[in-house]
């Protein structure tokens, strides 16, 4: 039997679950999020109005590229197709050029990991997103090597921006 595309593309990507793509996603109830509390995840209040559960980025369930309660995930996840993975199944993306736009996306989000943790940044618990904007607004003083590095976090993180917007959501960066 052939791989899906969803074996060939999600299952070596997991940037939907790694905090590169989403800061958090909405659970479907508070049901649904004690049953992910159960497993390990972790959930918290938007506190908004309408008191919505949001399951965290990264997600605790993510190990390496795949998911460890894939059989029990929640509804957001079951239901959530990149653009990129829609692009391949109707044909308009072929899988290997599928596969080139993964690896870039994960070849920048290593590099900004490193330059994050060159930096200083070790909470590997926040978003990709989070992390490089708290980098970027403190303050770099004199140190030309750290206005550098920062400099190239800024340019990386416009990149993988780019990419994201135009291959895996196809609109703007959340």
């Amino acid at each position: 039997m052939a791989p899906t595309l969803t074996d060939t593309l999600c299952t070596r990507c997991g940037l939907c679950c790694d905090g590169t793509l989403f800061g958090e996603v909405e659970l479907s109830g508070w049901a649904e999020a004690i049953q992910m509390e159960v497993l390990g995840l972790n959930i918290e209040d938007d506190n908004g109005e309408g008191g919505r559960a949001m399951l965290q980025q990264p997600c605790t369930a993510l190990k390496g590229t795949t998911c460890s309660v894939y059989a029990h995930r929640p509804k957001c996840c079951r239901t959530f197709e990149c653009k990129l993975l829609q692009d391949a199944q109707q044909g308009v993306v072929p899988v290997e050029l599928a596969q080139q736009r993964i690896a870039e996306a994960l070849r920048r989000a290593r590099r900004i990991h490193a330059l994050l943790s060159q930096l200083g940044d070790k909470d590997k618990g926040l978003p990709l997103k989070e992390r490089a904007a708290a980098m970027l607004s403190r303050d770099a003083g004199s140190d030309q090597a750290i206005v550098d590095k920062r400099a190239e976090l800024g340019a990386e993180m416009s990149a993988l921006g780019k990419l994201i917007r135009k291959s895996f959501l196809g609109h703007g960066w959340r």
